[in-house]
């Protein structure tokens, strides 16, 4: 049987991938943040040009879907006149930064997000692979330590900057000021030492010594993501991170929109959660413990329509389940491991406790009715 077909790569706006909807156009917000005018923008291009679905990705992209040979070029024209776009692909795929959506104005993430975007796109920035990326998480405590990243900059227990290779428990001090250079000289020292691997952590993971200067021991995150309200504004949930048009556009009109790697987007000002279709305001939806991929017909891998599965086993979900349904063993939705796994093959639905979509089944050959009695 033949396995599904491994990318190794994300698809951007300037590098689109093909799907079985059509092209998959990946939006980077800039400094995690979608002006106002922005927003309501990507749902008029996604409309005229795509098929009216946008998903939220867990790096806190947004991606416009069911784009067509003819449509992707004033798509593109859309996203340039709107300042959405790298100067050209190779900054695009270099540019994997993801910031923690509560900064404050005129705090130091404001200037660090700038830096590091400016730090990855010079001409001497290194190539690093496709899924490699950086992250952003300077409040008081760190919220994005599940989020996928390779170089991270947090705040150790004292308050002070630090720089972190994912997979170590210790970092380096930096400051304000060269934090964007030593994240660079990291990335540096991972492309001289790599050999195959094209992650941090697993390089980590092998037995590489970081530099001796990476002695500040890390806090540990306690931060659990929700819908709720913040200082800042509403934390709004999305059903498997996807959401029409008219969902993103009438959230546009509430405030601008922070990106979160959750599949929540953070509005700006709202007092209240916005009364609109699509968004999760219940903390305990059982919805929010739930990733599912888009799976088939939108996936010319997927083998089973995942979503919907996914919607008939939430509510036979246990208090502290957390549930990964994936359309083929690639996992792509979620590549750690979760508390339970369902996985569609070309026998039926496996199931899988405490791994990620690719291990081995505890049960196999299950049909969506079978599942809800194993769960």
């Amino acid at each position: 049987m033949t396995g599904p077909e491994i990318k190794g790569w994300c698809p951007g706006a300037l590098r689109p991938m093909q799907s079985g909807d059509g092209l998959v156009v990946r939006i980077r917000p800039f400094n995690g943040r979608l002006r106002r005018a922005q927003a309501d923008g990507i749902a008029t291009l996604a409309a005229a040009h795509g098929n009216g679905m946008i998903d939220l990705s867990s790096r806190g992209n947004l991606q416009i879907r069911g784009v067509t040979e003819k449509s992707y070029p004033p798509l593109i024209e859309g996203l340039r006149r709107m300042a959405l776009l790298d100067p050209d692909e190779a900054v695009e795929s270099r540019r994997n930064i993801l910031l923690t959506p509560f900064w404050q104005t005129g705090g130091e993430t404001e200037t660090l997000g700038p830096a590091l975007t400016a730090a990855v796109s010079a001409e001497d920035a290194p190539v690093t692979p496709g899924k490699f990326g950086y992250a952003v998480d300077t409040g008081r405590e760190p919220v994005l330590q599940n989020a996928s990243a390779d170089i991270r900059l947090e705040r150790d227990a004292g308050g002070g900057l630090i720089l972190i290779a994912d997979g170590s428990d210790k970092g380096k001090a930096v400051t304000v000021e060269t934090a964007a250079d030593e994240a660079i000289a990291l990335a540096h020292w991972f492309m001289e030492n790599r050999g195959d691997h094209t992650r941090m952590a697993g390089l980590l993971a092998e037995g590489a010594k970081l530099p001796a200067d990476h002695f500040v021991p890390r806090q540990q995150q306690s931060h659990r993501p929700a819908p709720g309200y913040t200082p800042l504004g509403a934390m709004i949930g999305l059903a498997f991170g996807q959401l029409t048009v008219e969902t993103l556009a009438s959230l546009a009109k509430q405030g601008g929109l922070r990106m979160t790697p959750w599949r929540m987007l953070l509005v700006e000002g709202a007092r209240e959660f916005p009364g609109v279709e699509g968004v999760i305001t219940d903390p305990n939806d059982p919805l929010l413990r739930i990733v599912a991929c888009t799976g088939a017909p939108r996936c010319a891998q997927g083998l089973v329509e995942t979503r919907p599965l996914a919607r008939q086993l939430a509510p036979h979900l246990k208090d502290g389940q957390f549930l990964h349904v994936s359309g083929c063993a690639k996992g792509c939705a979620h590549p750690r491991p979760a508390s339970l796994t369902v996985t569609a093959t070309t026998e039926g639905l496996d199931l899988i406790r405490d791994g990620r979509a690719s291990d081995a089944p505890e049960q196999t050959g299950l049909t969506p009715q079978e599942i809800p009695e194993t769960l």
